[in-house]
């Protein structure tokens, strides 16, 4: 999931929410906007799957009888409203890369951005299992100058063989990632060579007399010996 943010049939993918709200305005479009692979959600599925199967055994067991119908229906909503809200995390999360930094924003209810400038990473990992050469999904790994960084693991990546040319090109490829400090505001110039500094008044006027010659005069030559002379 990636483009422009608004596509030509006008519908705008999630990700150009949290594009509107969190990048700076030459950050648009993203290099990459796609939220996980839907592979991520096999655990909570394999979790969730055993107690709503659970509830509806306890629902029907006895009818009649309100303790294990009650039982039942609790478990039966427990089990709902957890695989809901790994669905709506893993909906709402999204990973975007642009010129400048990389984002993952998550959260349902209380949303978290967590970022790395581009240009702190010194390595970009990629590793893809056997489950994700099957089903399409891999893993990133960051690694930056200086202390553990949130943004360290990014797991469960659609395309990410991919993903992973559009974002090497970013860091190490002829493109490179756009010049500028964290903020997104432009570096200072390179240095510039330094110039000789100019002679002082002061020196030029101990070089030059006031009628515009120097101030040392050539020696006069030596007359010459007469014979005899001691």
């Amino acid at each position: 999931m990636g483009g422009p943010a608004t596509p030509p049939d006008g519908r705008r993918p999630r990700w150009s929410k949290d594009a509107d709200k969190y990048l700076l305005p030459h950050e648009k479009p993203p290099v990459v906007a796609t939220r996980r692979h839907w592979a991520v959600l096999a655990v909570p599925v394999a979790k969730g799957g055993p107690l709503l199967a659970v509830g509806l055994w306890l629902m029907v067991l006895d009818p009649a009888n309100r303790l294990p119908t009650t039982a039942g229906f609790l478990v039966l909503v427990g089990a709902l409203v957890y695989l809901a809200l790994r669905a709506g995390e893993w909906w709402m999360r999204h990973f975007i890369v642009t010129n400048r930094r990389v984002l993952l924003t998550s959260g349902i209810i209380v949303r978290t951005v967590a970022l790395l400038p581009l240009r702190r990473i010194t390595d970009l990992t990629y590793k893809e299992t056997l489950f994700g050469q099957l089903l399409g999904y891999g893993t990133f790994r960051f690694e930056s100058a200086g202390q553990q960084q949130a943004l360290s693991e990014i797991t469960f990546l659609p395309r990410a063989d991919v993903l992973y040319r559009d974002v090497s090109d970013l860091l190490f490829g002829g493109n490179g990632a756009d010049k500028g400090d964290d903020e997104g505001e432009a570096e200072p110039s390179p240095r510039r060579p330094r110039r000789s500094p100019q002679p002082s008044p002061d020196r030029r006027g101990r070089e030059a007399t006031a009628d515009g010659g120097r101030d040392t005069q050539p020696i006069p030559p030596v007359p010459p010996r007469r014979p005899g002379s001691p």
